[in-house]
């Protein structure tokens, strides 16, 4: 008798603890949010209570009733007993008790935490031998769900560390991590190339750097190459007239007259181009540069050119002004 007893308190105790169970549930900010019922029988009568308080009611034939909190926010499945919750706020944290009459009296209870949405994902690469080694992390309390999305890659491991041959993608393709829960998904990118270590991607920067340095180095280079070039010709240039002027007057030449003889050749050709007898032409320039030998020696300029177009040489070769 009191083993028949016993076994019945026992009863009781289990089927007590297994209706004051409760079940922890999370959701997110801003999203809907249905509670987990599972009840396979018909149900005639159903209550949702908060912390204690009554939020959605129903019973027999009449129209569900919303409280508190969950006015024009809630709703309640009558078929299932599921109920959701729009927009789910902060405040909507708290244990929630669902009581509910079918073939007997039972209770399921809920703790819900309102978490606020996971933060973007970070992928972190390296290589390991001839894999590169992908990880991807958010800032989330609870367990999410991931999936790895390759250009060249199908059915990619749906978990939060991948290892992929290096043979089998291209180190210039980019690899995205998708993060979920609930509702909410995020995602992030990476390009393959920088899976490599800090190490080899400072040499490769370093290269690059060097290179970007001797070419311009090269460039400054030839640049003042041909300024030197330059500036060397225009030198020359120079110091080629001051040369031939210093001889001219080392000579006892004067440049002017120097500078009359050497213009001779372009006016001859000028004056044969024009129809214009060369005598003729050489005649003014000679009359011209007389005109000036006898103003520098102070001879009458009227004579010598009288002389020179009469072609008196005699005077001429007398003349004192001749005497270089």
């Amino acid at each position: 008798m009191r083993l028949w007893a016993s076994l019945g308190l026992l009863s009781i105790f289990i089927r007590f603890s297994a209706q004051t169970h409760s079940e922890d549930v999370s959701g997110i900010l801003g999203e809907n949010f249905t509670f987990p019922v599972k009840i396979n029988e018909k149900i005639t009568e159903i209550t949702w209570t908060k912390n204690k308080d009554k939020v959605a009611e129903w019973e027999g034939q009449s129209e569900t009733v919303y409280l508190t909190s969950l006015v024009n926010r809630g709703f309640l499945n009558k078929e299932n007993g599921c109920l959701t919750i729009f927009n789910l706020e902060h405040s909507d944290a708290g244990t929630y008790v669902l009581d509910f009459f079918s073939s007997g009296n039972t209770r399921k209870t809920f703790v819900l935490t309102v978490l606020d949405p996971p933060s973007e994902p970070n992928i972190s690469c390296n290589i390991s031998g001839n894999y590169f080694k992908l990880k991807c992390t958010a800032d989330f309390p609870k367990t999410l769900n991931y999936m790895w999305k390759f250009g060249s890659l199908q059915n990619i491991s749906q978990t939060q560390e991948i290892s992929i041959p290096t043979e089998v993608v291209d180190a210039s393709e980019k690899a995205t991590c998708f993060i979920r829960f609930s509702q909410t998904e995020k995602y992030s990118e990476i390009s393959l190339d920088e899976c490599y270590s800090d190490e080899k991607g400072d040499v490769f920067h370093k290269r690059n750097r060097n290179g970007l340095i001797g070419a311009f180095v090269v460039v400054v280079v030839l640049l003042v190459a041909i300024a030197v070039l330059l500036c060397g010709r225009d030198r020359g240039n120079v110091e080629d007239g001051a040369l031939t002027d210093n001889q001219t007057v080392n000579n006892g030449v004067n440049p002017e007259e120097l500078s009359a003889v050497q213009n001779s050749a372009p006016t001859s050709r000028c004056a044969s181009g024009h129809g214009i007898a060369e005598g003729d032409t050489f005649k003014e320039e000679d009359i011209s540069l007389l005109a000036k030998h006898a103003d520098d020696h102070g001879i009458n300029e009227g004579e010598m050119i009288q002389d020179a177009e009469g072609g008196n040489g005699e005077h001429l070769n007398n003349s004192p002004s001749c005497n270089v």
